[in-house]
């Protein structure tokens, strides 16, 4: 059976939105005004409404994140927000909090899928979260191709997406609760203060200093655009592109970028793959990954472990290497590579002190470059990388993609005149018959396929029997393309809602769900039961009807003071992090995976500036690093 591809972008708002559309995204993902995991991504219910119109017209989505966990005093703004949606087309919620079922209820249209917020590993939590009503789940990071494939064959029937680029949380998704616990702001309630981007010393059990304030927790950005075949593969319906913060020419780039990918594969397999909406966009500029903010890139762990998915020296994007630093000479240095440079490019370098260090190019001479101020730092030899393509970047700032469907049109006579389809529309006229004196065929083909600016793009026109005999006024075929292009809009926009599962409602869980015997997803969420996530009373009565048996409040609502129950269970730590990166593996002491056994002396412990500590747990029989708060 031919499988639909769909290639999932980011929408901070309305303007980003329609790019991706255009630049041939397949679907998109925004944030309403509230309850996205993004804060400071959000948009209108007007807005949504003019992407989602927009989005249709191709047979693409729109997906609306609300993603966060929800208090009670949020929860009736949410069940009106989730009305808001449904009234504008929307096509599915991105959900993490589970008493969002019991307030979606059973009269909606959109499908649910589930975040992966709500931390997806394992194809038994996959599994669950099917049998709730959720059509789609989103994988942890984390995984590699071997476990997708796996979780496929567990549960061919769920729908699986799956991250293929940005920017990646060193923590399992959901679980992560470093910056509530340090700055009072959740990365549960779209807050998140980026904790893992901070500088650390990274100190052993006798004090003695291993690092000394390096960004120990920063992963590269992902990058899996050679690895695309090998997810369909594995059983991915979605492949989604991070970035609900990246502004307008970062959606165009990776976009475009991926998209052409994606079509190179469905050609190469064209009865077996195809796109899941319509049209082929065209584009004024070569997209080019390195050119967009990045910090490096890594596959992360697709294809196993990796040493090199962290960059210790900087969170910062680096951009793409543009070659070495020849020669300074007062205000100005050359460059040694075959790069060419612009007025206006930004570049930076390592200094001595492994810190990324930026400048902005004045004027530029061949391969001397002059910088408004030259570095004190940059020295000969040094690499050199633009993370701000001056020329690049204005072509991303004009119109830079043109996405059509192409047609077929079929122009036929009728007893009372004549008729143009396409696609599943017709249109037609009444118009008196006339013999024409010279031949209409050339024209006829002419005047309907001048489709300018729509959205559609004829090929082919096919003149059933002997319409072109008649004589046809340019204008009555202009009317007639005119109205067909109206109807195919019209047509395009109408949601055709394909879902498959059963409507929920507060009351049905009973009646259509077996109550897992398990619900301990990970050994952690019997020690530390605030990683449910419980937050209001439609989440404590929905894992009540599953008969979860011991649970407790939110992170967020213990106002960072443990519970009585978590500290006598867990020695009075709390647990901020649950990471499948590995400190120790990245450092190179992995004994499992064929490292050199440490001097150091564990437990090992990273330390903040202001002297507040986190004791590093390395699991190597979950093969997983924990990372506790003192």
């Amino acid at each position: 059976m031919m499988r639909k591809i769909e290639l999932l972008a980011p929408a901070k708002n309305l303007e980003c939105g329609i790019a991706a559309i255009d630049h041939g995204a397949d679907a998109v993902y925004i944030g309403a005004q509230r309850f996205g995991a993004r804060a400071a991504a959000g948009n209108s219910i007007d807005e949504i409404a003019v992407l989602c119109r927009h989005a249709h017209t191709f047979g693409a989505k729109v997906y609306v994140t609300v993603n966060t966990i929800l208090y009670n005093n949020e929860t009736d703004a949410t069940r009106r927000l989730l009305t808001e949606l449904d009234g504008v087309g929307v096509d599915a919620v991105l959900v993490q909090d589970m008493g969002l079922l019991d307030l979606a209820g059973a009269d909606h249209n959109f499908e649910l899928h589930a975040s992966t917020q709500t931390d997806n590993r394992t194809a038994e939590k996959v599994a669950w979260l099917h049998s709730l009503g959720f059509n789609r789940v989103v994988l942890a990071r984390e995984l590699s191709a071997e476990e997708i494939t796996e979780i496929h064959r567990q549960v061919p029937d769920v729908e699986l997406e799956v991250f293929v680029h940005g920017a990646l949380c060193v923590s399992y998704s959901g679980v992560c609760y470093a910056s509530q616990y340090c700055f009072g702001r959740s990365a549960n309630r779209g807050e998140c203060a980026q904790f893992c981007r901070l500088k650390f010393n990274l100190k052993d059990s006798d004090g003695k200093e291993i690092e000394h304030q390096r960004h120990l927790l920063s992963l590269r950005d992902m990058c899996r655009i050679d690895n695309l075949e090998t997810l369909l593969d594995s059983g991915v319906t979605s492949l989604k592109i991070e970035g609900r913060l990246k502004d307008v020419a970062y959606v165009k780039n990776v976009v475009a970028a991926y998209s052409q990918k994606l079509n190179e594969i469905i050609d190469k397999y064209p009865n077996k793959y195809c796109r899941a909406s319509r049209g082929r966009s065209t584009y004024t500029f070569i997209p080019n990954l390195k050119k967009t903010f990045n910090r490096g890139f890594t596959d992360y762990f697709l294809n196993g472990r990796r040493p090199d998915i962290v960059s210790f020296d900087t969170p910062k994007a680096m951009g793409e290497y543009v070659g070495k630093v020849k020669e300074l000479r007062g205000n100005s240095f050359n460059v040694a590579g075959t790069a060419s440079f612009a007025n206006g490019d930004g570049l930076c370098f390592f200094n001595s002190n492994h810190e990324l260090e930026g400048f902005r190019v004045n004027r530029v001479e061949g391969n001397r470059l002059f910088p408004l101020s030259l570095p004190a730092g940059l020295r000969p030899g040094m690499p050199l990388y633009r993370n701000n393509d001056y020329e690049f970047e204005k072509l991303l700032s004009k119109p830079s993609a043109t996405r059509k469907i192409p047609i077929t049109m079929i122009f036929a006579a009728t007893e009372s005149g004549f008729s143009l389809s396409a696609e599943a529309v017709t249109v037609a006229c009444d118009i008196e018959k006339q013999i024409a004196q010279k031949p209409q065929h050339d024209n006829i083909v002419r005047q309907l396929t001048k489709l300018g600016n729509t959205n559609y793009v004829c090929d082919k026109v096919n003149i059933v029997g002997d319409a072109d005999k008649y004589f046809v006024p340019s204008s009555s075929l202009a009317d007639l393309r005119r109205r067909l292009v109206d109807a195919l809009m019209q047509y395009g926009t109408v949601k055709k809602h394909e879902i498959e599962a059963d409507k929920l409602s507060s009351n049905s869980y009973e009646n259509r769900f077996v109550k897992p015997t398990n619900l301990v997803w990970q050994p952690e969420y019997k020690t530390f039961p605030y990683l449910y996530n419980v937050s209001n009373s439609f989440a404590e009565r929905f894992y009540d009807r599953m008969g979860l048996d011991r649970r407790s409040s939110a992170f967020e609502l213990k106002r960072e003071k443990k519970s009585k129950s978590a500290e006598n269970n867990s020695g009075g730590q709390t647990l901020v992090m649950q990471c499948r990166y590995c400190l120790r593996h990245s450092l190179g002491h992995c004994v499992r995976n064929g490292g050199q056994s440490p001097s150091w002396r564990e437990p090992l412990y990273l330390e903040l500036p202001d002297k507040r500590t986190f004791r590093l747990e390395f699991n190597c029989k979950e093969c997983q690093m924990n990372i506790y708060a003192e």
